[in-house]
């Protein structure tokens, strides 16, 4: 299975993202840093608002009793609207510090705080009025016991408990400030790290995924422009890489075919003006003797002296039908065809083997024609010179193929549709695939052309059939050919 490969488009996606990430973290980072400084800030700006409104309240609480002593020792006749003047600005600092009180203990505080200071105004306003029916060691009591000892004690320890309060708030409040900043350095160094990760990371990425490839490309296209087409370039890249290094392995492997093709060409048209001139010097002598075979054939002769003549024109017929077949190898085929029997057309291909079968002591099995005779099941409309020289060509490999003593078996099997026909030997098997694709084929005869594998294929695509190697488990080559009854011509 294929391993997925990543697309570079995919990859800077992804680098931009994290680039992007990398902007939104600091910007983030900055943005809570911010606003810790500004909450710190205002939580700071509140605590020092009450230690002053709160300061603020002892002072006016002095400055009650002040003219509470004024109005008793003085008799400043102004003491009491001063006092009551001071009450309305202690109460205006209770206000304000009710509203920004914050928490359960802070609120608390301020209440017994403003409880203590309403007991002092209670207590310190009836005095205004009890200053004419008061004797002097009286009052003094009640100014230096009841109210500085007692009430005025009081508030004071109230006070000092809420400053307490409000001081731990605020060392709570520097504690987390300074954790704060010391979490906001570190994290301050954290996009830092992250953008030398990515800075490596891509420096590796930049080098693995793209330089590295490009290199593998350019040697191959050298390679490749060199000469050497079996070079591949590397597909193991991403996914645009791989498809340029794919693209150039495809180009390799055509201009190998097209190597291949144009050898071939020339090779054919070697073939193509060597061909006829071969086929003219061939006709030539066959003429002759076919015509000194046919002034020898008198009447007079014995039987099997006209015998041997008639073989030698019918053989001549033959071999000047196969040279024009040949021939008509190098131009398109166009079959000519007729009805006739497949026995007459494998006796016809055999005949000029006889003398090659006996030479190497060849066992030869051809099928029972008795078997097709009684129906007529033998019968075919095809090109039967075309077909003759087939079966010659592939009958002449299988022998060649075969050591002395060796076994050719013919089969032919038939349908309702078409004739399977099979030659099956026992040689040393053939070192090459036919390609039916081929102009030519490598051949393995000192003095063979490469044609006659193609030429058979050639054919049986013409006859509207198939041609099929294969290799015997036992040693040999299993040739197939299929045809149909009845060529359909166009």
């Amino acid at each position: 299975m294929d391993k997925k490969k990543t697309s570079l488009k995919n990859l800077l996606l992804i680098h931009e993202l994290a680039f992007i990430l990398l902007i939104f973290l600091v910007a983030t980072i900055g943005a809570i840093g911010i606003h810790l400084q500004e909450k710190s800030s205002q939580e700071s700006n509140r605590i020092s608002l009450i230690v002053q409104e709160v300061q603020q309240t002892r002072g006016d609480l002095y400055r009650q009793m002040k003219e509470l002593f004024d109005a008793y020792f003085l008799k400043d006749i102004e003491a009491r609207s001063e006092y009551n003047a001071f009450t309305l600005s202690v109460e205006s600092h209770f206000v304000q510090l009710h509203k920004i009180a914050e928490g359960e203990a802070e609120k608390t505080a301020i209440n017994d705080l403003h409880a203590g200071y309403k007991a002092f105004v209670m207590e310190t306003s009836a005095l205004f009025d009890l200053q004419q029916n008061i004797t002097g060691d009286e009052l003094k009591k009640i100014l230096n016991t009841d109210i500085e000892a007692g009430l005025f004690n009081r508030y004071e320890s109230l006070l000092a408990h809420t400053e307490q309060l409000l001081n731990e708030k605020q060392a709570e409040l520097d504690l987390k400030l300074k954790e704060s900043k010391r979490k906001s350095n570190f994290l301050l160094f954290t996009p830092l790290i992250l953008a030398a990760l990515l800075l490596i990371f891509s420096r590796i990425f930049l080098k693995r995924s793209i330089v590295k490839p490009i290199k593998d490309v350019l040697k191959a296209t050298s390679e490749i422009s060199a000469g050497n087409l079996n070079h591949k370039a590397p597909e193991e890249n991403i996914e645009e890489l791989a498809s340029l290094s794919k693209a150039i392995n495809e180009m390799a492997e055509k201009l190998i075919t097209s190597q291949e093709n144009l050898v071939r060409t020339e090779k054919q048209a070697a073939q193509g003006l060597l061909v006829p001139m071969l086929a003219h010097n061939i006709r030539n002598p066959l003429a002759s003797i076919r015509a000194t075979a046919q002034v020898l054939d008198e009447p007079e002769l014995d039987t099997d002296t006209r015998e041997s003549l008639h073989g030698i024109i019918n053989t001549v017929d033959r071999l000047e039908r196969w040279t024009g077949a040949l021939l008509a190898y190098l131009h398109p085929l166009k079959p000519q065809p007729s009805t006739t029997r497949m026995r007459d057309i494998i006796e016809g291909a055999l005949e000029p083997l006889q003398q090659k079968i006996s030479g190497k002591s060849i066992q030869l099995t051809v099928p029972d024609w008795s078997s097709f005779n009684k129906a007529d099941t033998d019968t075919i409309f095809t090109d039967q010179h075309l077909l003759e020289q087939v079966i010659y060509n592939l009958v002449l490999n299988a022998i060649d193929a075969c050591n002395k003593t060796g076994q050719i078996e013919i089969q032919l099997k038939t349908s309702s549709e078409e004739f399977t026909l099979q030659i099956v030997d026992n040689g040393s098997g053939m070192p090459f695939t036919p390609d039916p694709s081929a102009m030519s084929a490598p051949t393995t005869k000192r003095f063979g052309t490469g044609l006659g594998i193609p030429f058979a294929f050639k054919v049986c695509d013409a006859l509207g059939g198939s041609l099929q190697y294969n290799i015997r488990p036992g040693g040999g080559t299993a040739i197939t050919i299929k045809l149909p009854k009845i060529i359909e011509l166009n």
